[in-house]
């Protein structure tokens, strides 16, 4: 197809003149957005230039001081100087290529639009000239040609005479003679009309169309050199404007928020400037009246000193006289603003606890990128730490005052206070009626004493009452009974009793789900989302738990046409973590169902690696993936890795698992095998033994034991991993279905092979392939030969060690290995004792122990391995 077979019409004509007009259009319209692009780019370089010349050599940045923040922003502005350079360059370049190209070659598409139409025009002109004017033409000059001629006959017949018979036959032969030449001329003009609108329709306009679609095409690559020359001029990714943004992030990466000031303290610090404390001066008592330093004076004068000073704050106790009682008038103020002054502190530390709970919150919630939002915060916090500072300094200044005052009168006892010395000659000069009366009364710091025995009992400072948030009030994934994004087969497992119920996510759908135990079988509601409010049937309410706490207290079923009720609530697995208790790291690896992070747990920054589930992948996928978590529940060993827990709240769903930095078994033996000694392999085999020899004691088939799904710690213990195919069999026998397309066939047994039949057995065989990888260094077993030679080989019962081929040597320390291998591998072998006991002696004595569980876990095994016969 093309032009010169499709648009040979007067209708391809008008269409091809449409088409030329859109694409003019669209190229003039490339050329402003081009024209456009140069001058933004003009103006962006010109006011990054003009930024970084404001910037004037780093008057911006504070003192000329040295520290990370300053270098790294000196480095962005002089980076910054360089991007401007590198767009001016762009633009400069833009200007003169691709729009300078594009303007030339609309004014080229311009020119040809004109010759085309000028070309069809006269095309068409002289086909009509020669195809229709010109045979119109002789046509008519025939036709009276003809009538001439015929005339001239009758009259030539018709004559009598001979004169004018002569006369009509010299007419009629004239006649005759043009008739003739004009019957040729029109011969000639119709031959020459039919190769003309041959050659017109045949040659001549296919010929012009297929030189226009073939310039059309020469433009449009024209054009697509145009755009990819402008594409890679403009690009903010070219190599130079990517270095120096680089180098611009490197400088930013570069600032170390914790040694920002280290440079300001080395230059401006200096030793502690305190000033002396303040002492009791001495030198006012050289004409003192034998006063003690730092001690306080209570006596008579200083009862009445007390009494004026403090006398808006006392007026006595009880009723008796202030000149009796003023001497604790000083303690009672001073104990009344101490009260005052701890009311203040615990105000005040409530009011810190209350701004770290809040800042807490909102950390939780804010995207690192956004913690400026919480600056405001953090100055509050810091102000009301302060406060709390100066609270706490009055206090203890109010402390130590009240202790002075109470030691002070704890030394004075009952009685009087001490006369002044130079006063005792008139105290003896007072009557005998003033002392009868004095004589008579009781002793005024007796009754003080009892009347203040409450201010010297020690007080205790209880911590304010927290503000306790009402179950109800908690947000959903904080619920008991809501366990996340489940699986719904898990759901039935779950539910024991009628009226049991959860709420989960409904996996895919992003609705929540209300699953509930009635008349024996698991209902599962949605629960209903709009304006706001959630519901099943009748009242909505602000939120799920809301929601559910209605149901629960008021009995009411959950719609009218079931008739289910909730009675008690099924609490979520200990295992399960919030998404929010994760922080994530790095990738660290990709497995059957998504990527492996490692992380931290927040609350006491433990490593764990998380596996993750895509969301894309079906139910019956994610509830495979669940599968490996709930056989690690249950185990417990040093050799077996851990379960931390699952995050099934949202998705995507976690695994979280500890984190064995020493990374997988085969990547060890790869990479630190040479240096490996063999009584360390012998004891990561005896580790791997153990965990074995745990495994079937539950009851659990691995089915995938391989050297890829072991890990090795730092302290090279290795840990069994990766349960993902692992099975738990009541008889310790698990049939498999569904063909054998994820079978490592390498390391499964023939039974397994043949009849899909897994048990502890197959796991020996597996077990017998560890011990070849490892004593081979990582190497892979059945080497040189496909799958399906390995599984010929395999249903022979024959292992690793028996493969020979030209050219293949068996690996280095693989020896140790022959011995358990034949005995493992080889059902029908017989052994008067057995093989792996015998070959372990001799590995004693060469100084190599090897480890009691090995040896349990292959005699147990290898007992269980002659059943296969």
């Amino acid at each position: 197809m093309g032009f010169s077979s499709e648009l040979c019409s007067p209708q391809g004509h008008g269409a091809v003149q449409q088409m030329q007009e859109a694409e003019l259009r669209l190229l003039e319209g490339m050329r402003k957005w081009m024209a456009q692009r140069v001058k933004s780019d003009r103006e962006y370089a010109g006011l990054l230039h003009h930024m970084s010349l404001q910037d004037a050599g780093g008057q911006s940045r504070s003192g000329g001081l040295d520290s990370s923040v300053n270098q790294s922003w000196a480095e962005i502005t002089s980076q910054t100087e360089g991007l401007s350079r590198v767009l001016r360059q762009h633009a400069e370049d833009l200007n003169s290529g691709p729009l300078s190209k594009l303007s030339l070659l609309i004014r080229e598409r311009q020119q040809l639009r004109k010759t085309y139409s000028e070309q069809w025009q006269q095309l068409q002109q002289e086909l009509t000239k020669t195809h229709s004017q010109d045979i119109e033409k002789l046509k008519s000059q025939y036709r009276a040609l003809a009538r001439d001629s015929a005339q001239a006959r009758r009259k030539y017949q018709e004559a009598s005479k001979d004169k004018d018979r002569d006369k009509a036959k010299d007419k009629y032969v004239r006649s005759l003679w043009k008739l003739f030449a004009h019957h040729n001329r029109y011969v000639l003009g119709v031959r020459a009309a039919q190769l003309h609108h041959q050659h017109h329709h045949q040659l001549m306009l296919p010929s012009m169309l297929q030189s226009l679609q073939d310039l059309h095409e020469e433009m449009a690559h024209v054009l697509k050199e145009i755009l990819q020359e402008y594409l890679e001029i403009s690009s903010l990714v070219q190599d130079e404007v990517v270095a120096i943004h680089q180098e611009m992030a490197a400088a930013v990466a570069r600032i170390q928020p914790e040694a920002e000031y280290q440079g300001f303290l080395q230059q401006y610090g200096s030793a502690p400037d305190v000033p002396p404390c303040v002492t009791f001066d001495e030198s006012l008592l050289e004409e003192g009246e034998q006063l003690e330093p730092g001690e306080l004076q209570l006596n008579e004068l200083t009862v009445e000193s007390v009494q004026h000073t403090w006398v808006a704050a006392w007026q006595g106790p009880r009723g008796f006289p202030a000149d009796h009682g003023c001497h604790v008038g000083r303690l009672t103020s001073v104990t009344d603003d101490l009260a005052v002054a701890t009311e203040t502190v615990l105000s005040r530390k409530e009011a810190v606890s209350q701004l770290q709970r809040e800042l807490w919150s909102e950390e939780q919630k804010t995207h690192p990128r956004e913690r400026v939002q919480l600056l405001g915060k953090r100055q509050a916090l810091q102000e009301a730490l302060q406060g709390l500072q100066v609270a706490l300094c009055s206090q203890a200044k109010l402390q130590a005052q009240q202790e002075l005052l109470q030691t002070k009168l704890e030394q004075l006892g009952p009685g009087e206070p001490p006369a002044v010395l130079l006063l005792q000659d008139d105290r003896h000069s007072t009557s005998s009626s003033e002392q009868e009366r004095e004589g008579g009364r009781t002793p005024t710091l007796e009754i003080i004493k009892s009347h203040f025995s409450g201010i010297f009992r020690p007080k205790f400072s209880l911590p304010p009452p927290l503000q306790l948030v009402p179950e109800v009030q908690k947000p959903l994934h904080e619920q008991l009974w809501y366990h996340g994004a489940i699986p719904r087969a898990e759901v039935a497992e779950l539910l024991t009793n009628s009226g049991d119920f959860l709420v989960r996510e409904s996996q895919g759908k992003q609705e929540y789900v209300l699953s509930v135990l009635w008349d024996g079988l698991p209902r599962h509601f949605i629960i209903q989302s709009s304006d706001n409010l959630y519901r099943l049937e009748g009242d909505g309410f602000p939120s799920i738990p809301l929601l559910i706490d209605h149901l629960l207290c008021s009995q009411q079923p959950l719609t009218k046409k079931s008739g289910v009720v909730l009675y008690r609530a099924v609490p979520k697995d200990k295992w399960v973590l919030n998404h929010e208790d994760l922080v994530l790291g790095e990738q660290i690896g990709r497995g059957n169902f998504g990527e492996v992070f490692s992380g931290r747990l927040r609350a006491d920054n433990t490593l764990v690696a998380v596996k993750s589930c895509r969301e894309t992948l079906p139910p019956d996928l994610k509830a495979k993936f669940l599968q490996e978590a709930r056989i690690l529940k249950q185990y417990s060993h040093p050799n077996i890795v851990r379960l931390i827990g699952v995050c099934t709240q949202k998705q995507p769903i976690y695994i979280v698992m500890e984190l064995v930095q020493g990374g997988d078994f085969l990547t060890f033996l790869r990479t630190e095998g040479a240096r490996l000694r063999v009584k360390t392999l012998l004891q990561m085999v005896g580790d791997a033994a153990a965990g074995m020899e745990y495994l079937e004691s539950k009851c659990c088939i691995h089915r995938d034991l391989a050297a890829r799904n072991c890990l090795v710690t730092e302290k090279n213990v290795l840990k069994i991993s990766d349960f993902g195919m692992s099975r738990e069999e009541a008889d310790g026998i698990y049939a498999a279905s569904g063909g054998l397309r994820q079978v490592p066939v390498k390391w499964t047994a023939p039974e397994a092979l043949n009849y899909g039949r897994y048990s502890s057995e197959s796991d020996v065989w597996s077990f017998g392939i560890l011990l070849w990888e490892t004593f081979s260094l990582g190497s892979s077993p059945y080497p040189n030969l496909s799958n399906q030679q390995t599984r010929e080989f395999v249903e022979k019962g024959k292992g690793p060690a028996h493969v020979s081929s030209p050219g293949y040597s068996p690996p280095p320390h693989a020896s140790f290995s022959f011995g358990f291998l034949p005995f493992l591998l080889e059902p029908g072998k017989k052994s008067s004792k057995p093989d792996i006991v015998v070959h372990s002696e001799g590995l004693r004595q060469q100084d190599c122990k090897f480890e009691p569980s090995l040896h349990n876990f292959s005699e147990t095994l290898s007992q269980k391995n002659k059943k296969r016969t």
